[in-house]
């Protein structure tokens, strides 16, 4: 049942498309469609894909194996550091790097923001799975003659192919859907440019068919994603051995390392930090006075409350069904709901707009429209989370619980969902940072009155107002630390 309405929820923006379509006919669309604007938005935005997630996946490995395996001085630290972006929203990571060279955009500067922005998404799973391996596997595969790169690529490959895939998919996803990073630098795109359509007319015709050719997109990288994650299984029974695998001395590359890492977090975290930490200065004290911060902080709390409470509660039979029962009704539920996720979330906003007028008008302009878009948007996040966190908890646990005579809704709750409660909490800290940067959506759906950090830090920086934006763009940073601290630990523990 919460299945089925969801399946259909996810269908809502994808029938809005062809709603839009069929009302113009066949021919509109093939004129609008075969035009050389969308050949280019098609190439900028399939080649920010196939540069900036090949290189969020191999920085998030690289610093998920110098932080776990080896013996680069500070791993602890470093381990934070590398989390944090996920603190900084996209759109201040363009405002920041701005600030730095007003000159920057393109291609290069697209995945220079998608890359300090998104790599966190791989960096986290793959941290948590090269804990979690046990150690006797690499032993058994050397005592059979296997050795160096060999247990690179024949146990610790396999191993990490759920995280990375998944993470992967996520950043590709949010590259997709993706609209005050790119617009800010001036980096066209599909979801620029559909935004930018849908300010000139609310049910634009062109704006509908580019966000047609989006979908596609996103269902090539679903039957990709799907290809890459195979039918292996990841449960144990066991913790694995009580010991951690001993760490690669890196010796005199450790300098080497030292210096990628501090690179790495001064182009994605101290950057941010620095130029908003400028315009502070700058503004004074009087910045601070700004009548809307209290109001902005509060309204993005609760949204981010909600909305995390709501997608974790949401995605759990959605993992449960494709991990418990896969088959072609999970991989049309799954399916559903990534690409869903990848529309924009204009579309999404004018989609649930359109439907809650002719079918609901009560819901219109009111905070559950609100979060049914950000269920919508960001219901993937906890999926991927709570999907590998399910994973890891063997069926066989259940089915010993109920053969001590325990019932099965209690062996679920007491065995599997307490073996998932890690996971659960990763999702939510996802999910809540998601909504805490969320733009487009909460700009068009809110109610009346309604201001958030990031609606207000938009708006302020559309003015050129620099200094009277830093202090949103502060407090979100500061509010989403914690979360993103929150997410390493428990992230952390469920690897053990």
């Amino acid at each position: 049942m919460i299945v089925g309405l969801l399946t259909v929820l996810f269908l809502l923006p994808v029938g809005y498309i062809v709603w839009l379509a069929v009302d113009i006919g066949p021919s509109a669309v093939a004129e609008l469609l075969f035009r050389e604007r969308v050949l280019r938005l098609l190439g900028s935005t399939l080649a920010l894909v196939a540069v900036a997630v090949p290189a969020a996946v191999v920085l998030g490995v690289a610093a998920a194996w110098l932080v776990e395996r080896t013996t680069l001085p500070g791993r602890k630290v470093w381990g934070v550091l590398f989390a944090a972006p996920l603190a900084v929203p996209a759109f201040v990571i363009s405002y920041a790097w701005l600030g730095i060279d007003p000159s920057i955009g393109g291609l290069s500067g697209g995945v220079l923001i998608s890359i300090c922005a998104y790599f966190p998404l791989v960096y986290l799973p793959a941290a948590a799975t090269l804990r979690w391996i046990d150690p006797a596997e690499e032993e058994v595969a050397r005592s059979l003659g296997v050795h160096g790169w060999g247990i690179v690529f024949r146990v610790l490959v396999p191993q990490l192919r759920l995280a990375v895939v998944g993470g992967g998919l996520l950043v590709a996803l949010h590259l997709l859907a993706e609209y005050g990073a790119f617009s800010m630098i001036r980096f066209d795109t599909f979801t620029t440019a559909i935004v930018d359509q849908y300010q000139s007319s609310f049910a634009s015709a062109s704006g509908g068919v580019l966000a047609g050719v989006l979908v596609l997109v996103c269902l090539a990288l679903l039957m990709a994603e799907a290809g890459a994650r195979g039918r292996a299984r990841y449960a144990r029974l066991g913790a694995g051995a009580a010991r951690r695998t001993p760490p690669v001395r890196l010796g005199r590359w450790t300098p080497v390392a030292l210096l990628g890492s501090l690179a790495v977090v001064v182009i994605s975290l101290g950057v941010p930090v620095f130029v908003v930490g400028r315009w502070l200065v700058v503004g004074g004290t009087e910045v601070w006075a700004n009548p809307d911060l209290p109001e902005a902080f509060a309204q993005s709390v609760g949204y981010g409350f909600y909305g995390g409470l709501g997608c974790v509660l949401l995605a759990l039979p959605v993992a449960w069904l494709t991990i418990r029962y896969p088959g072609p009704t999970a991989r049309l539920v799954e399916s559903g709901n990534y690409i869903a996720s990848s529309v924009p979330g204009i579309v999404v906003a004018l989609a649930l707009t359109t439907v809650s007028i002719h079918v609901l008008p009560q819901i219109y302009q009111t905070v559950v429209l609100v979060l049914a878009a950000y269920v919508l948007l960001f219901l993937p996040r906890a999926v991927v989370t709570l999907r590998a966190g399910l994973a890891q908890a063997p069926e066989r646990l259940e089915e010993a619980a109920r053969s001590l005579g325990c019932p099965p809704w209690r062996a679920v709750l007491t065995v599997t969902i307490r073996r998932m409660m890690p996971s659960m909490v990763v999702a939510f800290a996802l999910v809540f940072l998601a909504v805490l940067n969320e733009l487009t959506a909460t700009l068009l759906l809110s109610p009346a009155g309604t201001s958030t950090l990031a609606t207000r830090f938009w708006a302020l920086g559309l003015d050129l107002d620099y200094a009277a934006a830093a202090p949103f763009a502060m407090i979100m940073i500061v509010m989403s630390a914690p979360m993103t601290y929150l997410l390493l630990r428990q992230t952390a523990a469920g690897g053990r």
